[in-house]
């Protein structure tokens, strides 16, 4: 059924002819694009709104910038026009996501529509709605959230269309309360995303489920509105068999390392997610020993990593100390430890902390054995890398999202550090994570970064364990690691 809004018969004509041609709805909708230019597709977004004549399940993979959210503001405005009653619901892994990003082009698409199509909808904040029936056509943004699982439930019309944008963010548990409403007749489910993780329901539509999506990766070579110096740097900063490469410009999955104590798409999970803060401040400090190795800084309040990390080279002890009371000086909110770790030179900072600038440090030797599961670990090292493991696999913890690009490429480096050390077990059958000399073997950088916010969870380890986080379950352990 077609919208019977007051529109002339030449119109009605035209909308008709667009449900089934998706493909031509942005030529003949547009007067022009946001750039004042005329409308003009990418190849790979005609082939994808030409799907949606046949196949009710859409899955699209991508690298940075390639035009996924025009492609979905195509798709909402088209399904808005062309079906009557129907209802969109649309979701993303967070609220900048949803509003800032999706809302935000759909916005600017509605402003370049032609005057008889753009009077039929209503761009409102959070909905839009067909001007001669709000209540039955509509699209409406949701925030997927954890502990709000129904943002995709509730949706009942003959015409319902479910959007879901950065899907490889979306929990899982979204997807199973959603599954059954996804399904319905008449539903169609469009998912796009840099596809940050190699499991979980958007991963598998392009490999277990496969046959029942149409699904595209779409790489910043396939696309014009890509900057054709933005995949050579990237190569250049992180490599092209790196990880960072493979999400932002092929658009293509991370490589998983069956023997890393955290598995990367659970950091990658966890930047810029909405939490509440909970928990005292906790700084954490991993000292330079030697060469190019960092001194670092690291900052967490309960489940959330308040700021980016911070490092300098080349520091002596008298130098990092004075760094971190400026630190401290101009915090807000002061730590109420700062950890340092004393192999090596860090015992003098720690001494110079204390004494000299009296802040609230605790040595830490990481060498020790484990604070709390003895029986589990060989050092205490391990077990706060496992703790630390378990604090993002409880979904409920938020890395900062980068506001510049150096900051984003700091991050970057951080969240290598974070996903790159392995486990063992030692002939007792402990766990044991590699050393910072196995690791730079392996051609790898120390991960000094990584370290420090380390150091952020010795504070519970030394002390009373109370955090949520943490479980006494026994270490279990099958083909892709410890979970």
């Amino acid at each position: 059924m077609t919208v019977q809004a007051k529109v002339s018969k030449d119109d009605l004509d035209a909308i008709e002819y667009l449900q089934k041609h998706p493909e031509e709805f942005p030529y003949i909708v547009y007067d022009k694009g946001p750039d004042g230019q005329p409308v003009k597709l990418e190849e790979w977004q005609t082939e994808c709104l030409k799907a949606l004549r046949k196949k009710k399940r859409i899955s699209i993979r991508a690298g940075h910038g390639v035009g996924k959210s025009a492609y979905l503001t195509f798709v909402i405005h088209w399904f808005m026009l062309t079906h009557y009653p129907c209802k969109v619901p649309c979701t993303a892994n967070s609220q900048s996501q949803l509003f800032d990003v999706l809302w935000s082009e759909l916005g600017v698409w509605h402003r370049c529509m032609k005057p008889e199509f753009k009077r039929l909808l209503i761009h409102k904040n959070d909905r839009i709605e067909l001007s001669e029936d709000p209540a039955n056509n509509f699209a409406v943004a949701r925030t997927s959230r954890r502990e709000n699982p129904e943002a995709l439930q509730g949706f009942h019309s003959e015409n319902v269309l479910f959007v879901i944008d950065e899907a490889s963010g979306i929990d899982e548990k979204i997807f199973e309360v959603a599954r059954g409403a996804m399904s319905t007749p008449g539903a169609i489910t469009v998912m796009t995303g840099n596809p940050t993780r190699a499991n979980g329901f958007f991963h598998n539509a392009f490999t277990k489920n496969r046959t029942r999506w149409f699904t595209k990766t779409v790489s910043c070579y396939d696309s014009t509105r890509v900057d054709p110096d933005y995949p050579k740097e990237i190569e250049e900063e992180y490599g092209k068999d790196s990880n960072v490469w493979r999400i932002r410009v092929a658009g293509l999955p991370p490589k998983e390392d069956a023997d890393a104590i955290i598995p990367r798409h659970l950091v990658d999970l966890s930047v810029g997610r909405e939490v509440a803060q909970v928990g005292p401040e906790v700084w954490g400090v991993d000292v330079a020993r030697m060469g190019n190795d960092r001194s670092a800084l690291a900052k967490r309040r309960g489940n959330v990593m308040t700021e980016p990390i911070k490092y300098w080279r080349e520091k002596d002890a008298i130098q990092l100390s004075a760094l971190i009371r400026e630190e401290y000086d101009c915090a807000a909110v002061k730590p109420v430890e700062i950890c340092i770790d004393v192999i090596g030179v860090g015992a003098g900072v720690v001494d110079i902390c204390a004494s000299t600038h009296n802040l609230p440090v605790r040595g830490v030797n990481v060498a020790e054995r484990p604070a709390i599961h003895s029986d589990k670990y060989e050092r205490l090292r391990d077990e706060l890398w496992f703790q630390m493991k378990e604090w993002f696999g409880g979904y409920q913890c938020s890395l900062p999202k980068a506001q510049s690009e150096d900051v984003e490429k700091l991050m970057d480096v951080f969240i290598d550090e974070m996903t790159s050390p392995r486990f063992a077990f030692t002939p007792s059958g402990k766990l044991k994570v590699e050393s910072k000399p196995q690791m730079k073997a392996r051609g790898l950088k120390s991960p000094d970064l990584a370290e420090a916010f380390l150091m952020t969870f010795a504070s519970q380890s030394t002390g009373e364990r109370s955090n949520a986080w943490y479980s006494d379950a026994p270490i279990e352990v099958d083909h892709t690691g410890v979970f």
